[in-house]
Order: structure tokens, then C-alpha cells, then sequence
């Protein structure tokens, strides 16, 4: 664990007397923030901050600012690439009790929220109002986290990522201005577009203290369902003529055999060590029925078999639990060991290219590495476990996540579909845009953040 030096006795007094019992610099406390299930050793804070208010987010700001220490917005903590750690140390700016949903436009389906709600809070908040927030990353991850790493999930190929979703912000920037970035007008040529800025800034530009984000009505029919395939190629294949032909399916999920042996055993799921894709189906009784139509001929003509239907909310429940519980599952695969995440993102008609050669590759490696994705709209994720104290698995796994990262950039795709880069993808996001798109964000972080304070070392090296 990295040691992280002392704050100025100045600064502490200063935030105690802000914050009372909600400053802490308990070494448990510290290191949890410290941590993450990256690969990376802890980085711990010197001291977590708890805020409640805007006013204190502010207040923390120009403390930090005067006494030029880092700060690191802190959200659920569910980031996989290294966001959260604190690289030089300074102070952890935990967002989690600004939790309070701020306000509900039901007739203009959108909802003001503090960065602390999370997306399950959301949803339960909204559930009497015939609306609901689709973005869904698997973990109940808060609303401020998913618009700094611009979070997308399960739901992404029918209604979108975070990035299509955020109406507006307000920030707190490292020069201590409050700043909203728009008004809750659904479209506006107003400027620069700030609210794109910051979203997906992973805290290094400012604090998110507030977001307006779209909500969208709940669909009339809901159905969801899981299918077999003989081959990888043959359930990627399904998913890409299932998008080609324009059916608006609303999730559509890959699982590999690897994965569904883990789920089998985490989740009880039963299901046979097959490939497998997971549907849902949203739209009015009728139309439902043609998309369940479409891609069960579609599914049959590559083999697809043994489709089990989901039609009650408890049931969907329970299948989409198990998938979000991959990652936890496939940890039991090899206990003991740790898992080096990764993610691409390529256009769909290079997925099953990308998707078997990635899965030629980790099958000669001889790793365990399930891959799971959000294939309809071409990202997918490999989980590679290694045991954590041997560098040589470290290195390997590190080997397959860069040619997985150099055969996504060679097909025109992304090192990154949703994790975003923090700390890992750094050299992958120079391999993918060149060095002056990085160096313009550098420019940008610097004209913004000239002491380097907020989250720093994140995204580029200063």
C-alpha cells in the first residue's frame, strides 16, 4: 500500500471545523477509498471528506485549491480502471450523502438529482410515475459517477449512454466557480457544449454537486429471454443480423460459456455451458411480439436453442441479476485471485471477427477469462483472473488486454466502450487518437485545473 504524506495541519483544521465527525483520517476508512477491484495496489487518501451540501463541496474546493492538495471525487467506488485511487494522496471527496432527488418534470421526463442517488434509488423514486432511468452498468453505481465516466450498460443500444442522457450539470470547478452547464431544454445550440465536457471528465475538470437527466416512459410490454447457441461466431452472428435488420431490442447481451459455468455456480441458473444471449424486449404487446418473432428465426437459422422466457418483473429480476453478477461469479472460478478487466468497443459488422480471435487468444493462454458484452451495440469485456502476487499473470493478462485493445483500434473501434480510462488505458488512449487530440485535453485540464488538484493522473499524464 502506498503511503500518502500528511495534509497541512492548516487544511485539517479547516475541513474538521466544516465537517465535524465527517472529516476522517481512519487508516480502515482511508484505504477503503484507497482500493478498488483494479489490478493496482492501493493508493490511499490522507483524509475522506463526507459531504452533504454543495456549499460544503465548495468550501472543500477552495480549501484544497489554497493549500494546493489533491482532491478525488468519490462516488459508489465501483470504477474498474483505477478512477477513484488516490495517486498523490490529499483528500477524498465522498458524494454519497448528497443523495437527495432534487426534482421530477413528469410531463418533460426529466429529474434533477444530487451526484450521491443512485440509479436503483432513482428508479424506485420513480417507480408510481410511469417512468424510468435506463442506464444501467450492472453496479447501483450514483448518478454523479456514471456522468464522469459516462456510463452506458445493458440498456445502451436501445436508449443510449449517459452521454445521451445528461440534460445538464452543475459543477463545482477546480478554480472554486459553481457552474451549470445548460438550462433543461431537451436540445440547445447555445455555446459549447460544457455538459459534454464534463461528462465523462472521470472528476478530472470539476465535481458534479447536480445532474438533470432523461427519463423515458416505462414500456407498455416488457419480455425477456435467454438462448443457447452452438458457437461464439453463431450467437455474435445473431446479434448483428438482429441489428442489421432494425429490430429495437432493448438489451442483448453476450455470455460465454466460461462465464455461464460461473453463473451456474454463483447464481444457480442452470443453464447449459453454451454461449449464451440474453434479450429484452420493450414496446407495445404487439410489437414485442414481432421482435420475439424476428429474432427467434433469426436465433433458429444459426442454431440458437432452448429460449427460456422471463414474463413477470420477478423473473426478469432474476435473470438480469445473474447477469450483472458475472463479475462476482467468475471470481469464484479461480478463489483467491484477482481480475484484470478490460473492454473494447467495435462496429458491429467487425464483432464476430473481434469476439473470436479474442476468444483464439485467451484460450491459448490458458488463463481463465470469461468475455461478456453488451454486444448489440459492439462492446464487450474480458475478465482475465491471475493470481495477484505473480508477476509473470499479471504481465500476461496485461499482454491479451493490449492485443485485444491493438485488434479493437485495427477494426476502427475503441479501447474503451464504458470503462473509461483512469489509470489503466492511459498509452491505449494515445494508440487510439494520436497525440494531438490528447495533448488539446491537456490543454483543456490545464487552462482549468492549473496545479493539477482534481483526480490527477487520470486520463493523460499531466
Amino acid at each position: 500500500m502506498t503511503a500518502s504524506l500528511p495534509l497541512p495541519p492548516v487544511l485539517l483544521e479547516g475541513l474538521r471545523q466544516l465537517l465535524g465527525e465527517r472529516l476522517s483520517t481512519s487508516p480502515a476508512v482511508c484505504e477503503h477509498h484507497g482500493r478498488d477491484e483494479s489490478i493496482f495496489a492501493p493508493m490511499p487518501p490522507a483524509a475522506v471528506a463526507f459531504a452533504r451540501h454543495t456549499d460544503e463541496v465548495l468550501a472543500i474546493v477552495n480549501l484544497c485549491r489554497e493549500h494546493r492538495v489533491p482532491l478525488v471525487p468519490y462516488g459508489a467506488g465501483s470504477s474498474l480502471e483505477g478512477h477513484t485511487l488516490a495517486t498523490r494522496g490529499g483528500v477524498t471527496l465522498n458524494l454519497q450523502q448528497m443523495d437527495q432527488l432534487v426534482a421530477v418534470h413528469d410531463e418533460d421526463q426529466t429529474a434533477t438529482v444530487q451526484p450521491g442517488v443512485t440509479r436503483k434509488a432513482l428508479n424506485a423514486a420513480l417507480r408510481d410515475k410511469g417512468l424510468f432511468f435506463p442506464i444501467d452498468p450492472g453496479a447501483d453505481a450514483t448518478i454523479g459517477g456514471m456522468c464522469a465516466t459516462r456510463a452506458s450498460g445493458t440498456n445502451a443500444v436501445r436508449y443510449g449512454t449517459m452521454r445521451e442522457n445528461v440534460v445538464n450539470l452543475t459543477v463545482i470547478t477546480p478554480d472554486g466557480q459553481l457552474v451549470k452547464t445548460a438550462r433543461r431544454a431537451r436540445k440547445s445550440a447555445a455555446g459549447y457544449d460544457l455538459t459534454r465536457l464534463f461528462v465523462g471528465s472521470e472528476g478530472t475538470l470539476g465535481v458534479v454537486v447536480e445532474a438533470t437527466v432523461k427519463l423515458h416512459p416505462l414500456p407498455e410490454s416488457i419480455l425477456a429471454a435467454v438462448c443457447a447457441f452452438p458457437s461464439i461466431d453463431a450467437a455474435v452472428q445473431a446479434v448483428v443480423q438482429t441489428i442489421q435488420v432494425g429490430v429495437p431490442i432493448a438489451r442483448c447481451e453476450f455470455v460465454d460459456r466460461v462465464a455461464i459455468r460461473a453463473l451456474n455456480g454463483y447464481s444457480k441458473t442452470g443453464l447449459p455451458e453454451q454461449p449464451h444471449l440474453f434479450f429484452e424486449f420493450h414496446g407495445s404487446e404487439a410489437g414485442v411480439r414481432e421482435q420475439v418473432e424476428l429474432v427467434q428465426a433469426i436465433a433458429g437459422e444459426l442454431g440458437g436453442e432452448s429460449f427460456q422466457w422471463a414474463h413477470t418483473p420477478e423473473e426478469r429480476t432474476r435473470l438480469w441479476e445473474a447477469r450483472h453478477n458475472v463479475y462476482f461469479a467468475a471470481l469464484q472460478l479461480r478463489p483467491g485471485s484477482r481480475s484484470v478487466v478490460t473492454d473494447v468497443c467495435v462496429p458491429i459488422s467487425q464483432l464476430a471477427d473481434c469476439v473470436n480471435q479474442t476468444a483464439q487468444d485467451l484460450a491459448q493462454s490458458g488463463l481463465i477469462a470469461p468475455i461478456v458484452g453488451h454486444v448489440g451495440d459492439g462492446n464487450f469485456h474480458v475478465q482475465m483472473l491471475v493470481d495477484g502476487d505473480s508477476e509473470h499473470e499479471v504481465a500476461q493478462a496485461e499482454a491479451l488486454n493490449a492485443r485485444l485493445v491493438a485488434r479493437a483500434l485495427a477494426m476502427d473501434g475503441t479501447c474503451t466502450g464504458e470503462h473509461g480510462i483512469g489509470l489503466h488505458k492511459q498509452g491505449f488512449l494515445l494508440d487510439e487518437l494520436g497525440e494531438a487530440p490528447v495533448a488539446l485535453m491537456r490543454q483543456i485540464k490545464h487552462a482549468m485545473d492549473p496545479h493539477n488538484l482534481m483526480n490527477p493522473g487520470k486520463i493523460f499524464a499531466f
